[in-house]
């Protein structure tokens, strides 16, 4: 069993993802061909947004809208510990300084409870991280940054491409969204890319020219840039994937709900999901003791696990020293978390074999 299964979605997509790659090597556009145009109309269109602007990686869809916000050395951005280091890293390049705050416990995501403590003169974003397939309470965050001067909000929807909050799209709620198209993700291509999305004209022009060099015209750089471009075959392999994207997205609704239900059933503490907000379950995690040895014991039965995340970014070599906050709780989940394979084509026979393992080696242990 794959712990996410690319080669059934492959199978079910092969020809529309052929035709759309041999229309890039016929016409031979390699970097910002026509493709790249379509599918940011395309992603622009279903999450609601005026702008999509494709990068070359969801970390550097945080880099540039960092960038075109001009944070600069010094600044202060909140955002969370329990997340892949891509979210500290990106503010951390920039000399920037990340501001851990910590997670809820039924959840993982920050709570926005502790963000307003955490705002001082220097705080210039918060940086929501939308985890699990789950997006955080974007209400909240947003009234708190409208408080404090307008304070831009990023979501790091790196993991909840298609999810809804309050019947809006994640990457549609707050200044910038911003998405990775990895091959693990609920929305990916085969290789690297990411998206970001905004309402804001002055915003959006500068991630353009931020993500070309900084220029404004060939040749002419207006701004400190990047090579950040998401390449054109890239963008057509997402463009074939869309054309299932919301049955897939409908899927991982349903194995969710099952999982929660024979999970609920057998007593096994779950990362819950709160009401308001729909998951695509872009991990499916549960909380257990002695993980290691569990994930060893379900390796001998045929089930792959993961772990995300086992070390929270403030307890990270390279990120200690930078923000002595304290969080208990990110701390603890890091220890329990293990993730259950998980992505739309999973059957319910191989959902029932990963249950049944699971509750026949906790039972041992």
């Amino acid at each position: 069993m794959d712990f996410i299964d690319l080669k059934t979605q492959y199978a079910a997509l092969r020809d529309p993802i052929q035709q759309r790659m041999q229309r890039v090597l016929d016409h031979g556009q390699y970097i910002m061909g026509p493709e790249v145009a379509e599918l940011e109309t395309a992603l622009a269109a279903r999450t609601g947004t005026a702008h999509c602007i494709t990068v070359s990686s969801g970390t550097e869809a945080l880099l540039i809208s960092l960038m075109a916000l001009g944070i600069q050395p010094g600044d202060e951005v909140i955002t969370t510990p329990f997340t892949f280091a891509a979210t500290a890293e990106v503010i951390a390049l920039l000399g920037a300084v990340p501001v851990w705050v910590d997670v809820e416990e039924d959840t993982g995501l920050i709570d926005a409870n502790l963000i307003e403590a955490a705002i001082t003169p220097k705080t210039k974003a918060i940086m929501p991280v939308s985890l699990y397939g789950q997006v955080p309470d974007m209400d909240a965050i947003n009234a708190i940054a409208a408080a404090h001067g307008n304070l831009p909000v990023i979501e790091d929807a790196a993991q909840s491409f298609g999810a809804r909050y309050h019947d809006r799209e994640s990457c549609n709620l707050s200044t910038f969204g911003c998405t990775s198209f990895f091959p693990s993700k609920p929305l990916g291509c085969y290789g690297d890319g990411g998206a970001i999305f905004t309402h804001d004209d002055a915003l959006a022009q500068a991630c353009r020219e931020i993500r070309i060099h900084g220029q404004s015209k060939r040749y002419t750089h207006t701004r400190i840039g990047v090579g950040g471009r998401m390449d054109t075959l890239q963008c057509a392999i997402v463009l074939a994937k869309l054309e299932r994207f919301a049955w897939e997205v409908q899927q991982r609704m349903q194995l969710g709900q099952a999982y929660n239900a024979l999970c609920d059933a057998a007593g096994i503490p779950r990362m819950q999901q709160r009401e308001g907000r729909t998951s695509v379950f872009a991990q499916y995690t549960v909380r257990v003791s002695q993980r290691e040895q569990l994930q060893e014991q379900l390796k001998a039965a045929g089930i792959p696990t993961a772990v995300h995340y086992p070390i929270p970014m403030n307890q990270q070599p390279a990120y200690q020293g930078l923000c002595d906050r304290p969080t208990p709780v990110a701390d603890r989940l890091a220890t329990e978390v293990m993730s259950l394979p998980m992505s739309a084509d999973l059957t319910q026979a191989q959902q029932q074999q990963v249950m049944q393992a699971l509750t026949s080696v906790l039972s041992n242990t």
